[in-house]
């Protein structure tokens, strides 16, 4: 069992778009929650629909829209705060985005960067994922339009690329039964163990995988590797569409909106058996 006020945050390290941070005094129940609420529940835009006027490109109709609707459109905060508290109301926005583009005198590379937009804020996150090449002659005009959604609709609506979490790892040496045979080194694939001053040490003990491969090379099982599961490590890398800050504290809020959601309910039920 845990309270509220044993949860410690620390930030292991983030920039924009992705982060590691450590939180202590939680269970793997909650920390797999907070990971489904980043893929599945965390909106953001997507094309949703395309109307295609000309297409004369190599790519069929639905494998030309499929690659725009997996294009990861930047997304409004104040429209995912909105979701979370008005889905349906949401929903209803729609973004509408242009491409016209003509190969006239040579082949062209259409790239996310011809789309254009009529919001300036709901742009593709980067202007050069490629869509498709046009052969001299060939055209495309096409209309998109994009929408809030979340990724337990359709993964094109997940904000994130990576959320994963980790025990605590925690190793340690026996220097009573190591011998220095330096085996956990070479076989480490993380870079866990260095050697200083003719002894080995436990370098960088976040890094560690709990592959154990360390453990099982250890002749005189000087190793001890286990997790802490009172104390996970979070790895989140956004598309784009989001930031990271956005991203946690957007799926921080779906997790007590569900939590208050669920009791609401239960009361209701205590209610009427009473």
């Amino acid at each position: 069992m845990f309270l509220v006020q044993d949860i410690k945050v620390e930030i292991i390290e983030a920039d924009k778009y992705s982060g590691k941070f450590k939180v202590s005094g939680i269970n793997p129940a909650i920390a797999n929650a907070f990971r489904r609420a980043l893929l599945a529940e965390v909106p953001t835009m997507a094309v949703d629909e395309v109307v295609i006027l000309e297409n004369t490109s190599a790519l069929f109709d639905e494998i030309l829209a499929h690659r725009i609707g997996l294009i990861p459109l930047k997304t409004d905060f104040d429209l995912v705060e909105e979701y979370i508290e008005d889905r349906e109301s949401a929903i209803k926005k729609t973004v509408s985005l242009i491409l016209e583009i003509e190969a006239l005198d040579e082949n062209v590379t259409v790239f996310s960067g011809h789309l254009k937009s009529e919001d300036p804020h709901v742009v593709p996150v980067s202007d050069s994922i490629p869509i498709v090449k046009l052969a001299k002659g060939q055209r495309i005009i096409l209309e998109a339009f994009a929408r809030l959604g979340c990724g337990r609709e359709h993964a094109k609506w997940q904000p994130v690329s990576v959320a994963a979490y980790k025990y605590m790892p925690m190793v340690e040496i026996i220097y009573e039964r190591c011998d220095n045979c330096m085996k956990c080194i070479d076989v480490c694939p993380k870079d866990v163990f260095d050697l200083t001053s003719n002894k080995v040490i436990v370098k960088k003990p976040m890094n560690c995988s709990l592959c154990n491969a360390c453990v099982e090379v250890c002749s005189t099982n000087a190793l001890l590797v286990k997790g802490d599961e009172t104390t996970i490590i979070f790895n989140i890398e956004t598309t784009g569409a989001l930031t990271f800050e956005e991203v946690v504290l957007a799926g921080f809020d779906i997790l007590a909106m569900k939590a208050r959601e669920f009791k609401k309910s239960v009361r209701e039920l205590i209610k009427e058996k009473t």
